[in-house]
């Protein structure tokens, strides 16, 4: 009788065994891959990162994105990005949203710089010094605080009703500035002042991201140590004169050091 009893537990414990091997040794293509479609404005685009596609034009989406990075790497079903330079909340509604569909999986997000004008302060800030620089941004925040949550909101409604169950990734901004060190350029206390407004408008964004269901891939920490003005390599362009539309942007670098590792982790 004990003898039929461990017979029986041995055929069981192979047969277990077995199956165990069988679904460990499927093909990683047996399981639905993602339909995976990225949005936003030139964080999510590449600007600053080089290697743009030509079909991109204007909107400079580079191959060294962290979108990218995470198609070439993750190899989703199907990647298709729309991220552009320059797209604010609107133009995301009015000429983004097209590309998802009930079929969508996946959504990547930044979007909201635009919105309150953070070309236009940095313009104001390397141009006409402190006292003007603390104002634009002060203006800019104030602005934030009024509109952002409601034009974000509308954003991440139009994402929901187009793609219903898709996992959704709203990326923040990095924080431009490390403090506190040795630096030419901006004064400490606009330096300062322009942390503050790219930190209220990552806080409003993730609050907003929340309240939506969606996740917030925060990036702020991940750059530490490589902003600038930073002691290490640096992931996001100073100003550069010959090419105005990089500055402040991330870096190919600051793309795959600093963006994609984040995103990866909480997209999966």
């Amino acid at each position: 009788m004990r003898r039929t009893r461990l017979a029986t537990l041995a055929a069981s414990l192979v047969t277990t065994l077995a199956a165990t091997l069988t679904l460990a040794t499927a093909p990683a293509h047996a399981a639905p891959g993602d339909h995976y479609v990225a949005l936003g404005d030139s964080y999510s685009s590449g600007v600053g990162a080089g290697s743009y596609t030509s079909e991109s034009g204007s909107c400079q989406r580079s191959t060294v994105a962290y979108p990218a990075l995470y198609a070439a790497n993750v190899r989703p079903a199907s990647y298709r990005s729309v991220a552009c330079s320059g797209a604010t909340t609107t133009s995301v509604i009015n000429s983004q949203l097209s590309a998802l569909s009930a079929t969508t999986t996946l959504v990547s997000i930044s979007v909201g710089g635009n919105d309150v004008g953070f070309a236009s302060i940095m313009t104001t800030c390397v141009l006409y010094g402190t006292t003007e620089c603390v104002a634009a941004v002060q203006a800019a925040e104030d602005k934030a605080r009024t509109n952002l949550p409601t034009l974000l909101r509308n954003v991440y409604t139009g994402i929901r009703n187009r793609a219903p169950s898709a996992r959704v990734v709203v990326v923040g901004y990095p924080v431009f500035y490390q403090l506190n060190t040795v630096c030419v350029g901006l004064s400490d206390t606009s330096r300062a002042k322009i942390n503050e407004g790219i930190n209220l408008v990552d806080d409003i964004t993730r609050s907003a991201a929340q309240a939506a269901g969606f996740t917030f891939a925060d990036v702020r920490s991940q750059f530490v140590g490589h902003q600038l003005c930073s002691y290490g390599e640096k992931w996001l362009h100073a100003l550069n004169i010959t090419n105005l539309g990089v500055s402040y942007h991330p870096t190919a670098a600051g793309q795959s050091a600093g963006y994609y590792p984040v995103f990866r982790n909480v997209a999966g």
